[in-house]
């Protein structure tokens, strides 16, 4: 009858240090990846850009820039990648401004192009901006311009 208890005791003790064991590591879950990386928001621009963002921006391809002197005055020089839209055409072409990109408007000293952005945002663009100084800014800046040949 001794033996069954020691038997006995040794079954409890061992279930007791069994239930004191360092329980094995669970299985890891899988955390939930996402299915597309959301994409980081720009800032906003000011509705008056100045020549060291827009050659910022410009280089990085994050904007659009709209020249809207006359064709004369931009194969003399303009800045690179700008698209000719003369103000006076601006409003028969209103299907060329992209609505994609934030719009930066450039001319010889920001005037025009700031009449160009109150075209646009009568026609009902929002994402456009003035390059205050206009082409004057920019070259005094130190900014080489780009000349038709």
């Amino acid at each position: 009858m001794r033996i069954k208890y020691h038997a006995l005791w040794l079954l409890v003790g061992g279930v007791l240090l069994v239930g004191c064991a360092t329980p094995a590591p669970a299985t890891p879950q899988a955390v939930p990846q996402e299915t597309a990386p959301t994409a980081v928001q720009p800032t906003p621009l000011p509705a008056d850009v100045t020549p060291k963002m827009v050659e910022e921006l410009r280089a990085t391809g994050a904007i659009v820039i709209i020249d809207v002197r006359e064709a004369d005055e931009y194969a003399v020089g303009h800045i690179p990648g700008a698209v000719l839209i003369p103000l006076g055409a601006l409003p028969d072409r209103l299907d060329e401004v992209p609505t994609d990109k934030p719009v930066v408007m450039v001319c010889r000293s920001g005037s025009r192009s700031a009449q160009a952005v109150q075209i646009l945002h009568k026609a009902g663009f929002t994402n456009v901006h003035n390059m205050t100084g206009g082409m004057n800014a920019w070259l005094t800046a130190g900014y080489v311009p780009e000349a038709e040949r």
